[in-house]
């Protein structure tokens, strides 16, 4: 389980973060969303341990408070899909998802059968069978970014959180990407938190929305309570028509122009 509670993360004069706390419980998803500049992505990056909230909240892995873990113990636990990957670089794909084993020893040359074989699944995942020998940097962006996701998936790390990893990706691989992590979440006990800008794709795959408006939580919950007319007007500027999806029966979003 990943907790936070109490999260405060302040820039300078500016709190990007303001009383921040949820838990991630073992099989869930957390759809993240909000503005640009809602604090979402410092969000995630408390929760991996590289940025350190400040007025004594804390993240908290497994019961142990992750400012006290090593690079390595959190590693082996919590993977992370930045928003910003740089992977052009002429290395091929087998070898960048294998390197995600580097934290249990392996990787570059000294990968065991059981390394070579969590990378085989992420890859087959992720829809990149064949792709074992190409050069990342001949790879176009939505390549790259399947690829980086089955690296997060190889580590056999069961939390994940992903920044924005339906970026570059078309519709069909967009589908792939979030099936992938709540098969995962499903079938293996896996949890994920996702920021997304798709509140559709967030209505379909998560268990629980978290909304953020100027660093804070203005809405929690399931999707049909989170996205309503009100919230979406107050965190987005923007009216909507909300109804039901006809084949998953989850609400649906239309913007209004």
């Amino acid at each position: 389980m990943l907790e936070a509670w109490e999260i405060y993360v302040k820039y300078g004069d500016r709190m990007v973060l303001d009383d921040v706390s949820f838990e991630l419980r073992d099989g869930m998803i957390i759809a993240l969303v909000g503005a640009n500049g809602a604090g979402k992505t410092t969000l995630l990056r408390v929760l991996n341990g590289t940025v350190d909230p400040c007025y004594g909240g804390r993240p908290i892995l497994d019961g142990k408070d992750i400012l006290f873990m090593s690079r390595r113990e959190i590693a082996r636990k919590v993977a992370v899909v930045a928003q910003e990957n740089e992977t052009r670089f002429p290395m091929t794909v087998l070898e960048f998802v294998l390197s995600g084993r580097f934290v249990h020893g392996g990787a570059f040359g000294w990968e065991s059968e059981i390394d070579a074989r969590f990378a085989a699944r992420a890859l087959d995942e992720c829809n990149l069978s064949g792709y074992e020998t190409r050069l990342m940097n001949q790879l176009s962006g939505g390549e790259r970014q399947r690829v980086v996701l089955a690296r997060a998936l190889a580590t056999g790390a069961r939390i994940l959180l992903l920044d924005e990893p339906t970026a570059n990706l078309d519709l069909a691989h967009q589908a792939i990407m979030f099936r992938v992590v709540r098969d995962r979440c499903l079938q293996s006990n896996y949890s994920a938190i996702i920021i997304t800008h798709d509140l559709n794709l967030a209505s379909a795959f998560a268990d629980e929305i978290i909304m953020l408006k100027d660093g804070r939580i203005v809405a929690k919950g399931a999707p049909a309570e989170v996205l309503t007319t009100e919230n979406i007007r107050n965190v987005f500027g923007v009216d909507v028509v909300l109804d039901e999806n006809p084949v998953s029966r989850k609400v649906r979003v239309t913007a209004l122009f």
